[in-house]
């Protein structure tokens, strides 16, 4: 097992995804331990128009309890939040959510550059951002945003991803802390979980 350089400074986890990424969410959700004390903000790609069944399907194989956050809810320790269908899911610097219907971004709402973005701005190198297998380049501008701010990056290995477009589009921008494949970046979790815990 890779052993990571991990300090105990970090307050959130983002995740961003889409083509090729549920399968590799589920297995990361079903891996973490129940008491992972940081909150795990997930950015998908889904469908406008399907509202029901994502976060069920999700909930199946995870350890911990998911939740669509509504405007102005309070980001929570431990807790993992799902951006909400056709919604813009941004991070605020008084540590809560907003919600908005603004133009698509990257041909998405939610657009994961505008959650890790955000997320960067509001916790700088408190923060650690992960972009999984995805067919647009979405997630590209908001890895490199964290990378700037002096968050840890990692990306799905391109090899393993259904669809490598995403990945590669934050390599593209900027030099990313970790290239890893989903067991890999279970690792990393898990030893995040006990440096934190220690």
């Amino acid at each position: 097992m890779r052993n990571f350089k991990i300090n105990s400074d970090y307050k959130a986890v983002v995740i961003g995804g889409s083509a090729g990424s549920f399968q590799g969410i589920t297995k990361i959700l079903s891996q973490i331990p129940e008491d992972f004390p940081l909150p795990i903000i997930m950015c998908l790609h889904r469908l406008k128009h399907v509202r029901n069944g994502f976060v069920e399907a999700l909930k199946l194989k995870s350890t911990k309890d998911i939740v669509e956050p509504v405007d102005k809810e309070s980001i929570r320790r431990g807790q993992v939040y799902l951006a909400p269908a056709n919604y813009h899911l941004s991070i605020e610097l008084g540590n809560y959510f907003s919600l908005s219907t603004e133009e698509m971004f990257n041909n998405s709402r939610p657009a994961i550059d505008i959650t890790l973005g955000t997320a960067a701005y509001a916790y700088r190198h408190r923060l650690v951002g992960i972009l999984l297998s995805g067919a647009n380049r979405d997630g590209g501008i908001g890895m490199a945003r964290i990378q700037q701010k002096g968050g840890l990056t990692i990306v799905q290995d391109r090899e393993e991803c259904m669809i490598s477009t995403m990945p590669q589009a934050a390599l593209d921008l900027a030099p990313m802390d970790y290239e890893l494949k989903l067991n890999e970046i279970i690792d990393f979790l898990n030893q995040l979980h006990k440096k934190l815990n220690s």
